[in-house]
Protein backbone atom coordinates (compact mmCIF):
# COMPACT_ATOMS: atom_id res chain seq x y z
CA UNK A 1 0.00 0.00 0.00
CA UNK A 2 1.30 3.46 -0.89
CA UNK A 3 2.01 5.56 2.19
CA UNK A 4 -0.45 8.35 2.83
CA UNK A 5 1.21 11.67 1.99
CA UNK A 6 -0.51 13.50 4.82
CA UNK A 7 0.61 10.86 7.34
CA UNK A 8 4.22 11.06 6.10
CA UNK A 9 4.26 14.85 6.36
CA UNK A 10 2.80 14.69 9.87
CA UNK A 11 5.43 12.21 11.00
CA UNK A 12 8.19 14.42 9.65
CA UNK A 13 6.78 17.44 11.45
CA UNK A 14 6.52 15.44 14.70
CA UNK A 15 10.14 14.29 14.37
CA UNK A 16 11.31 17.85 13.78
CA UNK A 17 9.29 19.02 16.77
CA UNK A 18 10.94 16.41 18.98
CA UNK A 19 14.42 17.48 17.87
CA UNK A 20 13.54 21.13 18.53
CA UNK A 21 12.15 20.30 21.98
CA UNK A 22 15.21 18.28 22.92
CA UNK A 23 17.47 21.14 21.84
CA UNK A 24 15.43 23.62 23.87
CA UNK A 25 15.60 21.33 26.92
CA UNK A 26 19.38 21.06 26.57
CA UNK A 27 19.77 24.84 26.34
CA UNK A 28 17.52 25.30 29.38
CA UNK A 29 19.57 22.80 31.37
CA UNK A 30 22.79 24.65 30.56
CA UNK A 31 21.22 28.01 31.42
CA UNK A 32 19.94 26.74 34.76
CA UNK A 33 23.19 25.09 35.80
CA UNK A 34 24.76 26.80 38.82
CA UNK A 35 27.76 29.01 38.29
CA UNK A 36 31.11 27.46 39.16
CA UNK A 37 31.90 27.75 42.87
CA UNK A 38 34.60 30.08 44.11
CA UNK A 39 38.07 28.60 44.03
CA UNK A 40 38.84 26.47 47.05
CA UNK A 41 41.92 27.18 49.16
CA UNK A 42 45.16 25.63 47.97
CA UNK A 43 46.36 22.40 49.52
CA UNK A 44 49.17 24.24 51.32
CA UNK A 45 46.80 26.85 52.74
CA UNK A 46 44.34 24.20 53.89
CA UNK A 47 47.03 22.04 55.47
CA UNK A 48 48.25 24.87 57.73
CA UNK A 49 44.71 25.83 58.80
CA UNK A 50 42.67 24.35 61.63
CA UNK A 51 38.99 24.99 62.22
CA UNK A 52 37.65 24.41 65.73
CA UNK A 53 33.89 23.89 65.89
CA UNK A 54 32.29 24.19 69.33
CA UNK A 55 28.93 22.50 69.96
CA UNK A 56 26.44 23.75 72.50
CA UNK A 57 24.95 22.07 75.56
CA UNK A 58 24.71 18.25 75.68
CA UNK A 59 26.29 17.76 72.24
CA UNK A 60 22.89 16.97 70.73
CA UNK A 61 21.67 20.37 69.49
CA UNK A 62 24.62 21.39 67.32
CA UNK A 63 25.03 18.45 64.96
CA UNK A 64 25.00 20.81 61.98
CA UNK A 65 28.58 21.62 62.96
CA UNK A 66 29.48 18.00 62.19
CA UNK A 67 28.15 18.51 58.66
CA UNK A 68 30.15 21.72 58.24
CA UNK A 69 33.21 19.92 59.55
CA UNK A 70 32.76 17.03 57.12
CA UNK A 71 32.46 19.42 54.18
CA UNK A 72 35.61 21.25 55.22
CA UNK A 73 37.48 17.97 55.62
CA UNK A 74 36.43 17.06 52.07
CA UNK A 75 38.29 20.21 51.00
CA UNK A 76 41.37 19.08 52.89
CA UNK A 77 40.87 21.48 55.83
CA UNK A 78 41.65 19.90 59.25
CA UNK A 79 38.85 20.32 61.79
CA UNK A 80 38.09 19.54 65.41
CA UNK A 81 34.46 19.27 66.56
CA UNK A 82 34.05 19.35 70.35
CA UNK A 83 31.72 20.49 73.11
CA UNK A 84 32.08 24.11 74.20
CA UNK A 85 33.41 23.10 77.64
CA UNK A 86 36.66 22.09 75.89
CA UNK A 87 37.43 25.62 74.65
CA UNK A 88 40.33 26.22 77.07
CA UNK A 89 42.21 23.00 76.32
CA UNK A 90 41.59 23.50 72.59
CA UNK A 91 43.12 26.98 72.86
CA UNK A 92 46.23 25.45 74.47
CA UNK A 93 46.39 22.85 71.70
CA UNK A 94 46.06 25.48 68.96
CA UNK A 95 48.68 27.72 70.58
CA UNK A 96 51.19 24.86 70.79
CA UNK A 97 50.67 23.98 67.10
CA UNK A 98 50.90 27.64 66.05
CA UNK A 99 54.14 28.29 67.91
CA UNK A 100 55.61 25.08 66.50
CA UNK A 101 54.85 26.34 62.99
CA UNK A 102 52.33 23.64 62.18
CA UNK A 103 49.46 26.11 62.07
CA UNK A 104 49.27 29.49 60.38
CA UNK A 105 45.52 30.07 60.29
CA UNK A 106 43.16 29.45 63.23
CA UNK A 107 39.40 29.67 62.70
CA UNK A 108 36.69 29.20 65.31
CA UNK A 109 33.00 28.38 64.84
CA UNK A 110 30.44 27.89 67.61
CA UNK A 111 26.71 27.33 68.00
CA UNK A 112 24.59 28.40 70.97
CA UNK A 113 26.75 28.01 74.10
CA UNK A 114 29.59 27.18 71.75
CA UNK A 115 29.21 30.63 70.21
CA UNK A 116 29.06 32.20 73.67
CA UNK A 117 32.43 30.58 74.49
CA UNK A 118 34.18 32.02 71.42
CA UNK A 119 35.22 35.36 72.98
CA UNK A 120 36.82 33.49 75.91
CA UNK A 121 38.73 31.22 73.54
CA UNK A 122 39.87 34.20 71.47
CA UNK A 123 40.98 36.05 74.61
CA UNK A 124 43.04 33.08 75.78
CA UNK A 125 44.68 32.63 72.38
CA UNK A 126 45.49 36.35 72.27
CA UNK A 127 47.00 36.13 75.76
CA UNK A 128 49.20 33.31 74.44
CA UNK A 129 50.29 35.52 71.55
CA UNK A 130 48.27 33.65 68.94
CA UNK A 131 46.08 35.46 66.37
CA UNK A 132 42.64 34.22 65.30
CA UNK A 133 41.89 34.74 61.63
CA UNK A 134 38.12 34.30 61.79
CA UNK A 135 35.44 33.46 64.35
CA UNK A 136 31.80 32.75 63.50
CA UNK A 137 29.11 32.48 66.16
CA UNK A 138 25.70 31.00 65.40
CA UNK A 139 23.01 32.43 67.70
CA UNK A 140 25.17 33.14 70.73
CA UNK A 141 23.07 32.98 73.89
CA UNK A 142 23.37 35.28 76.91
CA UNK A 143 24.98 38.70 76.57
CA UNK A 144 28.35 38.19 74.94
CA UNK A 145 31.09 40.81 74.97
CA UNK A 146 34.14 40.67 72.75
CA UNK A 147 37.06 42.19 74.64
CA UNK A 148 39.90 41.01 72.39
CA UNK A 149 39.47 40.34 68.75
CA UNK A 150 39.82 37.98 65.88
CA UNK A 151 40.77 39.55 62.59
CA UNK A 152 37.07 39.16 61.80
CA UNK A 153 34.22 38.06 64.04
CA UNK A 154 30.81 37.27 62.54
CA UNK A 155 27.88 36.75 64.89
CA UNK A 156 24.86 35.36 63.04
CA UNK A 157 21.89 35.54 65.39
CA UNK A 158 18.09 35.55 65.42
CA UNK A 159 16.99 38.91 66.72
CA UNK A 160 13.59 37.77 67.97
CA UNK A 161 14.92 34.54 69.52
CA UNK A 162 17.28 33.61 72.35
CA UNK A 163 20.37 34.80 70.47
CA UNK A 164 22.08 38.08 71.27
CA UNK A 165 24.21 40.56 69.35
CA UNK A 166 27.85 40.57 70.44
CA UNK A 167 29.03 43.81 72.00
CA UNK A 168 32.46 45.26 71.27
CA UNK A 169 34.63 46.35 74.17
CA UNK A 170 36.37 49.71 73.93
CA UNK A 171 39.61 49.42 71.99
CA UNK A 172 38.64 46.19 70.23
CA UNK A 173 40.92 45.34 67.35
CA UNK A 174 39.52 43.56 64.34
CA UNK A 175 36.13 43.66 62.65
CA UNK A 176 32.88 42.65 64.31
CA UNK A 177 29.73 41.98 62.27
CA UNK A 178 26.39 41.23 63.92
CA UNK A 179 24.07 39.68 61.33
CA UNK A 180 20.40 39.40 62.29
CA UNK A 181 18.63 36.62 60.35
CA UNK A 182 15.16 36.97 61.89
CA UNK A 183 12.36 36.31 59.43
CA UNK A 184 14.36 33.81 57.38
CA UNK A 185 12.67 30.77 58.87
CA UNK A 186 15.64 29.53 60.89
CA UNK A 187 15.40 28.84 64.63
CA UNK A 188 17.89 28.48 67.43
CA UNK A 189 18.01 24.69 67.11
CA UNK A 190 18.05 24.68 63.30
CA UNK A 191 20.39 27.57 62.48
CA UNK A 192 23.49 25.36 62.38
CA UNK A 193 21.69 22.83 60.16
CA UNK A 194 20.25 25.33 57.69
CA UNK A 195 21.76 24.79 54.23
CA UNK A 196 22.03 28.52 53.44
CA UNK A 197 23.74 29.26 56.76
CA UNK A 198 26.13 26.34 56.29
CA UNK A 199 27.07 27.55 52.81
CA UNK A 200 27.72 31.02 54.17
CA UNK A 201 29.89 29.70 57.01
CA UNK A 202 31.96 27.58 54.64
CA UNK A 203 32.29 30.44 52.14
CA UNK A 204 33.53 32.77 54.90
CA UNK A 205 36.02 30.13 56.05
CA UNK A 206 37.29 29.55 52.51
CA UNK A 207 37.69 33.30 51.99
CA UNK A 208 39.60 33.65 55.27
CA UNK A 209 41.95 30.81 54.31
CA UNK A 210 42.52 32.41 50.91
CA UNK A 211 43.48 35.63 52.72
CA UNK A 212 45.87 33.77 54.98
CA UNK A 213 48.89 34.89 52.96
CA UNK A 214 48.25 38.41 54.23
CA UNK A 215 49.80 39.15 57.64
CA UNK A 216 47.42 38.74 60.56
CA UNK A 217 46.73 41.56 62.96
CA UNK A 218 49.49 41.73 65.56
CA UNK A 219 48.61 40.33 68.96
CA UNK A 220 49.67 42.38 71.97
CA UNK A 221 52.04 40.65 74.36
CA UNK A 222 50.40 39.54 77.61
CA UNK A 223 50.41 42.40 80.08
CA UNK A 224 51.35 45.01 77.50
CA UNK A 225 49.49 48.36 77.74
CA UNK A 226 46.63 48.75 75.32
CA UNK A 227 47.33 51.34 72.66
CA UNK A 228 44.78 53.93 71.66
CA UNK A 229 42.51 52.91 68.84
CA UNK A 230 43.46 53.99 65.35
CA UNK A 231 40.92 54.41 62.59
CA UNK A 232 42.21 51.25 60.91
CA UNK A 233 41.90 49.19 64.10
CA UNK A 234 38.45 50.40 65.09
CA UNK A 235 35.94 47.56 65.24
CA UNK A 236 33.13 47.89 62.74
CA UNK A 237 29.81 46.78 64.18
CA UNK A 238 26.59 46.15 62.27
CA UNK A 239 23.41 45.39 64.21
Amino acid sequence: MRPNGRHTAGASQLSALRVWAMGLLLLSTVAMSPAPANAAPSQAQAATTHVYLLRGVLNIFSLGLDTIGARLQAQGVPVTVANFVSWSSLADEAATAYKAGRLKTIILVGHSSGATALPDMIAKLNQLGVPVKLAIGLDSVFKTKLSTGAERYINIYIGDGPGEPVRAAQGLRGKLDNVDVRGTGVGHISIDKNESIQRRVIAEIDAAIMRSRAPALPVAEPGAPRQARSAAATAATRN
